[in-house]
């Protein structure tokens, strides 16, 4: 929400932070990683996936050493089965902070890859080509044991929402969207694949989403900006989330980091500026496009004066109803970036076009022409979508890596290859330092 949106050059300072947390980040936007607030930074986020990934390499072992603790094959497969999930999705995002570029690399780097329960234990370290097989080895297992056995191919997203139904004997099975379900999986897949630029792959995954049907023969899930957004004031859309986090406190973390509701803001406050907002939506129909009008605040002011916008993304009324389900939530993927896969990676500029109606219809943005002429105009295009959709959801900086962006809207200086590269902690083996 903060550190990883740093690296994307998103965040406004006009001083020197006085913060140890803004501090981190007013060096992170600088890509400066020598910087002892930085490498704190760094060696923050490196801890927390690798502890996420030790937890659930032990679900992993004792579920496939002690299957007769769980009441029935089905079951065993559904918690092994996120937990390879959750192993694949920290270990992609070391290898999107920390790994080389995923094509035309001159810098090389080798990763761990922890398959150990003990953080005693040293993780064996891969090339990217081996490193990507281990991945894709474990969203395909993640894939074949939820396949059947998740209880979203029996419920729709919104009957598990209702535990008081109880049509399932165990409660952990409810609330699918804040479990790597099967169809987060294969949103994981996608992700994936257009990250290592295999479009053709990404293509038929995003497709295969958008396509699927769920237990009631409705589309699985579908863009829900419009219906949670103007409808209902759930800025961070929950509807729409195929895997959210759920976070019980996420509006006081959200207050401190990006200012929440307040109309003043100072130098330990991540906001930008309204107008790098309007740039931000620079040829946009302002004034119906409802993220724009609806979930930013646009009346802040900096100890200056400026006018400055904060995201209201984690912000909601102390009085509103269902908080912990549709309000206090990090979306982890969401079917926006399903559609812009689709949009990005087809060979069909027809679809492309079609695609791109129905996602920005979404946003009360009606298109009666093609927006595209070219497949080269898709590519062109979709950077400011990522900005404008996952502002402060900690995408875009990944998105810069993939497609090698030179200069980042708001970057101080051009992207040099080192850049993308975040260094592993100096705490850590690393067998590309020969100094080590």
């Amino acid at each position: 929400m903060s550190h990883i949106e740093s690296l994307s050059s998103f965040w406004y300072f006009t001083l020197l932070p006085t913060s140890e947390e803004r501090l981190a980040d007013y060096y992170l936007m600088a890509h400066d990683y020598k910087n002892d607030y930085a490498k704190s930074a760094i060696k923050l986020m490196y801890a927390g996936l690798f502890n996420a990934i030790v937890q659930a390499n032990l679900i992993i072992k004792h579920g496939n050493e002690n299957k007769s603790v769980f009441p029935n094959e089905s079951t065993r497969s559904v918690i092994v089965g996120e937990a390879y999930a959750i192993r694949a999705c920290c270990q992609l995002d070391i290898l999107r902070l920390f790994g080389e570029l995923p094509q035309g690399a001159t810098i090389h780097v080798e990763l761990p890859y922890s398959e150990t329960t003990s953080f005693d234990e040293m993780p064996a370290y891969y090339s990217l080509a081996a490193y990507v097989k281990k991945l894709e080895s474990d969203l395909t297992n993640a894939e074949s044991l939820l396949k059947d056995n998740d209880p979203v191919f029996s419920y729709t997203f919104s009957a598990l929402n209702t535990p008081t139904r109880k049509i399932l004997d165990d409660d952990y099975f409810y609330y699918r969207q804040s479990r790597l379900n099967y169809w987060a999986v294969k949103a994981l897949q996608a992700r994936m694949s257009l990250y290592l630029g295999e479009k053709e792959k990404a293509y038929h995954l995003a497709m295969e989403i958008i396509d699927g049907t769920g237990a009631d023969g409705s589309p699985v899930m579908t863009l829900s900006g419009h219906a949670d957004i103007v409808n209902k004031g759930y800025k961070a859309c929950p509807n729409e989330c195929l895997w959210y986090l759920s976070k019980y406190n996420v509006k006081t973390v959200a207050k401190d980091l990006v200012g929440g509701a307040d109309v003043q803001v100072n130098l330990n406050y991540l906001y930008t500026t309204k107008e790098r907002l309007d740039k931000m939506f620079e040829g946009e129909a302002t004034d119906s496009h409802n993220r724009y009008r609806y979930v930013w605040n646009k009346n802040v002011r900096s100890q200056y004066s400026e006018i400055c916008a904060a995201i209201l993304k984690y912000y909601y009324a102390d009085d509103v109803e269902n908080q912990m389900l549709y309000h206090q939530i990090i979306p982890m993927l969401r079917m926006s970036e399903v559609y812009l896969i689709a949009i990005e990676t087809t060979s069909s500029l027809t679809e492309a076009n079609q695609l791109y109606k129905t996602y920005m219809l979404d946003r009360d943005v009606v298109l009666t022409d093609d927006a595209f002429l070219s497949l080269d105009a898709v590519k062109e295009k979709l950077p400011s979508e990522y900005r404008r959709e996952f502002f402060a959801e900690g995408q875009m900086f990944y998105a810069y890596k993939r497609t090698q962006t030179l200069n980042m809207l708001w970057g101080a200086a051009p992207m040099a290859e080192k850049d993308y590269i975040l260094p592993l902690p100096e705490t850590e083996f690393n067998p590309t330092n020969l100094n080590q």
